[in-house]
Parts: C-alpha cells; sequence; structure tokens
C-alpha cells in the first residue's frame, strides 16, 4: 500500500518505524566512527519538520504568552505525547518533559545518543519556521539547547532543553 506524505502523519505506525531507524542510524554511526551524531540527529529533526509544517502547522505565530500551548499541541499531534513544559525566563530556557518520549521507549545501554535528539531539531525547526513567516516582534525562536534526561539512557523520563529568544530571528 502506498501513502501520500499528507496521510503517512496520519498513521500511528510510523513514530514506531521512526524510532527504530534513529537507533539503527545511531549504531551505523558510531559503527563507523563518525563523530557529532547528536548534530546529525537534530539535523534530521529539522528537515522533518521543513517537510511537516507543508502538511500541517499548529498556529501562525508563537509568542511567550502561547509558547507552552504550541509546544504541547506540536508534542501531541505528531508525537502522541503529553508533556509538561517549565519556561525559564531568566535563562531563556524551555524545559519539556515527557513520560512516554516515542524515540525513547527502550533503555540502550550500548549507545550514547538519545532519539530525543531528533525532537531537539524537530521541534526548534517547527517554532522557527513559524515565527519567521509571522513577522511579528514578539515571535519566539528556539535553539535545541540538550537531552538533559533520557529513557534511552535508563532514565524515567526524557527532558529536551531549549534555548529561545524572542525578536526578528536571524
Amino acid at each position: 500500500m502506498n501513502f501520500s506524505r499528507k496521510e503517512l502523519i496520519e498513521t500511528d505506525a510510523t513514530m514506531n518505524q521512526m524510532r527504530n531507524a534513529v537507533y539503527v542510524l545511531a549504531r551505523l554511526m558510531e559503527k563507523n566512527g563518525i563523530r557529532h551524531s547528536k548534530a546529525i540527529l537534530r539535523k534530521m529533526g529539522q528537515n522533518i519538520a521543513r517537510t511537516y509544517i507543508n502538511y500541517w502547522k499548529p498556529t501562525d505565530i508563537v509568542t511567550l504568552v502561547n509558547l507552552k500551548e504550541v509546544v504541547t499541541t506540536i508534542y501531541q499531534k505528531i508525537l502522541n505525547s503529553a508533556v509538561s513544559i517549565d519556561i525559564n525566563e531568566m535563562e531563556k530556557l524551555i524545559h519539556v518533559q515527557d513520560y512516554r518520549c516515542a524515540l525513547c521507549k527502550y533503555n540502550y545501554d550500548d549507545l550514547e545518543v538519545a532519539g530525543c535528539e531528533v525532537l531537539l531539531g524537530l521541534v526548534s525547526e517547527f517554532i522557527t519556521l513559524i515565527s519567521k513567516e509571522s513577522y511579528e516582534s514578539s515571535s519566539i525562536f528556539l535553539e535545541p539547547y540538550e537531552v538533559a534526561e533520557s529513557r534511552a539512557y535508563g532514565n524515567k523520563k526524557c527532558v529536551q532543553v531549549f534555548k529561545y529568544k524572542i525578536g526578528k530571528g536571524e
């Protein structure tokens, strides 16, 4: 059966395949001595966001006022996750806690990279693309910061951290 990209984003099975592919890729990179695997996985997430936004977008503008709602919606719609979000306005950091991270379902003792790295790229690029389109001076731009915790590392939850800035972007 052939699916269009639009049909694929509406299926549940795609995330299982994505998770499997991420860890096969991570092992392959490690085996072949490829460095910067975190950056490669983040770039993968950014590329996914650039395609995904052509088929679905949660809002037309992202500001500090609706940031939690927009990020929550992205996690719910794309990843089928329920997350809690903390914004540290002093350090300009966003902490996303996910107990059901779609890309980190299992503990992988043999890897030093978590599937959440893909999510850092995906979510930050999604928000940035929306903000670039809106041309608002109060728009939010995200950058991947770190995976602070991951179920792939044996933690009980995944915590993805983003750095944000307010303004016109690049």
